[in-house]
């Protein structure tokens, strides 16, 4: 199915495939999405269980490459960029989070949240990730490791870290997956936030009906395609 919103595409993909070899042989994970994205939006990716949610987020983060079709995202053809301009593009237009966190257990908060301003030589990096574990609610430990901080605060630096560098797209694995529900309201609320304060378009695999309900469009994938848009309106 093709999905057009009306606001200019951050993200395009026509016939999207990818497939992976494994003991079992190949298998087709995605077997032909077509997809757009518009800026801004708040996007929910809903479907069961190796329905390739996860696959689809990690092509458009540029972790994987796509086995076929065709795929750009904030005007970058991803298919024609080498490992080199996949980092910079991540680095630059992208911020992920994931459901466990990966933070790095040697670093402190506010070290993981540079993270990205660091590996862009930004003379600024301290400074902006502290205001950036500040604006998440953790101004106060900043200089804790992540052993050292709860669940809820180890995704509120990984949610700082993903929004640090102002990027065009957050994509977001079940992000939380791993919280007691008040804790994972929180975090959404302040991804929310985030996302009306910078413009950043909100891309979220969930579970959770409640939270896809919040987002401007639910895509429902099964079988390695999109098969519905809840935001559509059902023909007459």
């Amino acid at each position: 199915m093709d999905i057009q919103p009306q606001t200019p595409a951050l993200i395009e993909a026509h016939h999207l495939q990818f497939e992976v070899v494994g003991a079992a042989g190949r298998v087709n994970v995605l077997r032909g999405v077509n997809l757009r994205i518009g800026a801004s939006e708040v996007v929910g990716i809903v479907g069961p269980s190796g329905s390739g949610k996860t696959s689809l987020l990690m092509l458009l983060a540029g972790l994987d490459r796509a086995s076929g079709g065709t795929l750009k995202v904030g005007g970058h053809v991803l298919a024609g960029m080498d490992e080199d301009a996949l980092a910079r593009f991540r680095r630059d237009e992208v911020g992920i989070v994931f459901q466990s966190f990966h933070l790095v257990p040697t670093m402190t908060a506010l070290e993981n949240t540079a993270l990205p301003l660091e590996f862009a030589g930004d003379e600024q990096a301290a400074r902006r990730a502290q205001a950036a574990l500040e604006a998440v609610g953790l101004g106060h430990r900043i200089h804790h490791y992540p052993g050292q901080l709860s669940g809820g605060e180890q995704q509120r630096v990984a949610v700082a870290r993903a929004f640090v560098a102002r990027p065009k797209l957050i994509l977001a694995d079940e992000p939380t997956g791993n919280l007691d529900r008040a804790t994972g309201q929180a975090v959404m609320d302040l991804l929310f936030s985030l996302r009306e304060t910078l413009g950043t378009t909100l891309v979220l695999i969930t579970h959770d009906p409640a939270l896809a309900a919040r987002c401007d469009r639910q895509l429902r994938m099964e079988d390695g395609l999109l098969v519905e848009d809840f935001s559509e309106v059902p023909a007459e």
